[in-house]
């Protein structure tokens, strides 16, 4: 039986062409000043050397009494499908997730899990830093004390839903019915399950420090997200809102989803690209009343929306290359 002041913690680390950062990754897991660990690798087919990687490296991990699972895919299915394998697998009172090729403070888990036990907390989120090439910048969270009040942050834009900043009791995440990903659907599939677990969690703590680096390897702020892309996020917010619909009485909550939509598909407008443009508008049209109503919206962004809907495309691109300009002089200056 686990000790109660050391619960154990299920880590999720799916791994899929990560060969070149994976070592930083265990390393970061290695240097861990919490022990009491379960490492679920999830080798989802990748043709490169990360499971060998694993494998190398678990002997380390055991010696200070970690526990190393690593769980092979025989095809590639994507990462919600790798993610559902290491829940399956999962024995820990709480759950982490680690991205393959981000790094953790050497105190992560031990701080989440202290404050976890503190606060008899479901949900026990952290800040983050966002590094990119050079550049790091500190990422904050608002303070929330609840479900209710983390699901409308996350819908307003105030919060960040990723699973990889937040410490999650297992019972809430199985109980009454396990949660899972869709497979195949593997873009927004993070705001897609912590939208319905934050209808389950009745206590949040937050931690106002940076306990996590997402690395952003792309060198780009301007992605341009294919039709393919669109039809997962679809799925996946379209699954949340029939969820939404069967599970609560309550109205506002699908209003506020109208605010997660406006928020999903905002990168369009700055992207500089007609199409992304055209397709910002014809994406979730159904969100367009509610522009005006997100009170936490800045009201510049609110004009663009508005200017984007009428098809005011001259406007949008104006403001692209503005705004482009701040946010690379901010991250590379």
């Amino acid at each position: 039986m686990d000790n109660p002041a050391t619960p154990l913690v299920s880590v999720v680390i799916p791994i899929y062409k990560a060969e070149a950062t994976l070592p930083s990754c265990i390393n970061s897991l290695l240097s861990q000043t919490y022990h009491h660990l379960e490492l679920l690798f999830v080798d989802d087919c990748s043709p490169d050397r990360g499971a060998e990687l694993v494998a190398e490296r678990a002997p380390k991990l055991e010696q200070l009494g970690i526990k190393v699972k690593l769980l092979r895919h025989t095809e590639n299915k994507g990462v919600a499908v790798a993610r559902n394998t290491a829940l399956d697998a999962a024995t820990g009172e709480y759950i982490y997730s680690v991205d393959a090729d981000d790094e953790l403070a050497p105190d992560t888990i031990e701080v989440l899990v202290r404050e976890a036990i503190w606060k008899d907390a479901d949900l026990t989120g952290c800040e983050w830093i966002l590094k990119q090439g050079h550049s790091e910048r500190r990422m904050v969270q608002p303070e929330v004390k609840s479900g209710d009040e983390a699901f409308e942050q996350c819908c307003k834009g105030q919060m960040r839903w990723n699973l990889w900043l937040f410490l999650i009791k297992r019972s809430v995440l199985e109980q009454p019915t396990p949660l899972r990903f869709l497979p195949g659907k593997n873009m927004g599939e993070d705001m897609m399950l912590m939208g319905k677990l934050l209808q389950r969690v009745q206590t949040v703590s937050m931690i106002h420090r940076p306990l996590y680096t997402y690395v952003r390897n792309d060198g780009s702020l301007t992605n341009s997200y294919s039709d393919a892309h669109w039809e997962e996020v679809n799925a996946n917010i379209r699954e949340l809102e029939v969820y939404l619909e069967k599970t609560s009485s309550n109205p506002s909550l699908l209003e506020l989803l109208q605010f997660m939509k406006l928020n999903l598909k905002l990168p369009l407008l700055i992207s500089g690209r007609r199409a992304d443009y055209e397709r910002w508008r014809i994406t979730y049209p159904e969100s367009h009343p509610y522009i005006q109503l997100n009170n936490l919206t800045p009201w510049r962004t609110k004009l663009l929306q508005q200017m984007a809907a009428r098809g005011q495309y001259w406007f949008v691109a104006l403001y692209a290359q503005v705004i482009m300009k701040g946010l690379y002089k901010l991250l590379y200056h």
